[in-house]
């Protein structure tokens, strides 16, 4: 079940601009993620997609612009963080801990209750149950992925941002991630990705960050 915070209601941005060390990264950006949507985000490294992705995540701030939750501006920055999962490129897995450990400390951490039989099913899913007795730090980088993702499962939210998901992962592994992308849509959940030019989501948006670069005068409306 998906967490219950914003749950059911669209999440999108107007106007936003954001600086990365006093360059102007993009600017005039806009979206709206209706439940059960998803957004692609596109273009070359530098263009911002980590930006934008980490500015939803509320870890970065906007210069220009608001992001919302249906119509109520995000000006609180505990019930946002507690209405997403973030997955980027630094996992965030605590090398000491197994990973059931590790699952089961996102899972008390976020939804504020233990559930053995989430953290359980989450390594089911992602491949890694064999693995639950192991200290984080001898997993292989694709085990470490594959764990950073089933944070998604043990700790449920209604916005997940993956930031370039399918790194790291083989064939099997990718086809586990997409199929569960689908099922949390299915279920009213969001998803924005960032991803390469090949990067393909059923019925979803994509923006391409370098229309909205500084020197790019083009933008699109941020009425999507």
């Amino acid at each position: 079940m998906l967490n219950d915070a914003p749950n059911h209601q669209a999440f999108s941005g107007k106007n936003l601009s954001c600086y990365r060390g006093g360059r102007l990264v993009f600017s005039g950006l806009g979206f709206k993620l209706a439940p059960g949507g998803a957004l692609v985000l596109r273009g070359a490294n530098g263009s911002g997609k980590t930006t934008l992705m980490r500015l939803m995540a509320g870890l970065a701030r906007a210069a220009t612009g608001e992001l919302y939750w249906g119509s109520t501006i995000v000006d609180d920055p505990e019930i946002h963080a507690a209405s997403l999962r973030y997955v980027g490129h630094l996992d965030a897995i605590k090398s000491a801990q197994t990973v059931a450990e590790n699952l089961a400390f996102w899972r008390a951490l976020w939804c504020k209750m233990e559930d053995r039989a989430a953290v359980i099913k989450a390594m089911d899913l992602l491949g890694i149950s064999h693995l639950a007795d192991f200290p984080a730090r001898h997993l292989s980088a694709g085990q470490r992925h594959r764990l950073a993702l089933a944070r998604l499962l043990a700790a449920p939210a209604p916005l997940w941002l993956l930031d370039e998901p399918g790194n790291a992962l083989d064939e099997i592994s990718l086809k586990v991630l997409w199929q569960i992308i689908a099922e949390h849509r299915e279920q009213g959940g969001m998803v924005v990705i960032a991803g390469h030019g090949t990067t393909f989501v059923e019925n979803g948006e994509t923006i391409d960050l370098e229309m909205f670069s500084a020197t790019n005068a083009s933008h699109w409306s941020d009425e999507l």
